[in-house]
């Protein structure tokens, strides 16, 4: 049985979250279900791109992940799955949430239109296709069942992209529960020798949060391959006030 994860912005107040992995279960009562997170802000669907991008990656190919931040839930919007290069499979609303993380998975290879309602839960919610739709259908793949019985293929699946740097200068993407300030600079793209401007500040790039004093602003290459600007035993979000979308550049040192 294929695990699944599951990413949304439920919150863990309600029962929302434990009420999907009883439709999961309901179908498939062996399956190994994983949370990536269900702290996603409400209804922020780029939040949940990446985050759903930064985390699929180290699970075994043929992993089933479910994200569920759905402003348009009820609404013309597609429910869709996505087979991916790899193997993996995605599945969620059609509004860009699970193309980046698809991409990150060697791209999309097929995708469908989640219509066919024997594989749904009886008598959906207009507002929980999380619980009645992808947690059901999740289920049914991860117990075998072919992506391509789902329902019909698409190739028009909506696409959303994070934003890219511009020469030196990018920005703020994410900030993490530590508050380090995940840019959109790619560790691999980076020159030798660099520090990182961010507003008035000039940050000091380095291999790893102890290279600097406690208290003090280091940039760094984080777990996602990305560059962070970070606090050694602090928040660089609280010191410096920055958020997503904050300027940040990088220049020759």
């Amino acid at each position: 049985m294929r695990p699944i994860t599951l990413l949304t912005d439920f919150g863990l107040s309600d029962t929302y979250v434990g009420q999907v992995k009883g439709s999961i279960l309901a179908i498939a009562p062996g399956a190994t279900i994983v949370d990536l997170t269900h702290a996603v802000p409400p209804q922020d669907v780029l939040a949940g791109a990446f985050l759903l991008w930064s985390a699929v990656e180290v699970f075994p190919p043929g992993t089933v992940h479910v994200a569920v931040v759905d402003p348009g839930v009820g609404s013309l919007r597609r429910a869709i799955a996505l087979a991916t290069a790899r193997g993996d499979t995605l599945v969620g609303p059609d509004n860009g949430l699970l193309v980046l993380a698809a991409e990150r998975l060697g791209g999309v290879h097929r995708a469908v239109e989640l219509s066919r309602s024997r594989f749904w839960r009886a008598t959906p919610s207009a507002t929980f296709h999380g619980r009645d739709i992808f947690g059901p259908v999740a289920a049914h793949l991860s117990a075998g069942v072919p992506l391509d019985e789902l329902g019909p293929p698409i190739d028009d699946v909506f696409r959303l992209a994070l934003p890219a740097p511009v020469g030196a200068r990018g920005e703020v993407i994410h900030v993490d529960v530590y508050g380090n300030l995940v840019t959109n600079f790619a560790g691999v793209d980076l020159p030798r020798g660099f520090q990182v401007v961010l507003g008035d500040r000039t940050v000091p790039a380095a291999a790893y949060y102890a290279a600097v004093k406690p208290g003090e602003l280091v940039a760094v290459v984080g777990s996602s391959g990305l560059l962070e600007v970070s606090v050694r035993d602090g928040s660089a979000a609280e010191l410096t006030g920055a958020r997503r979308g904050t300027p940040v550049s990088i220049e020759a040192r």
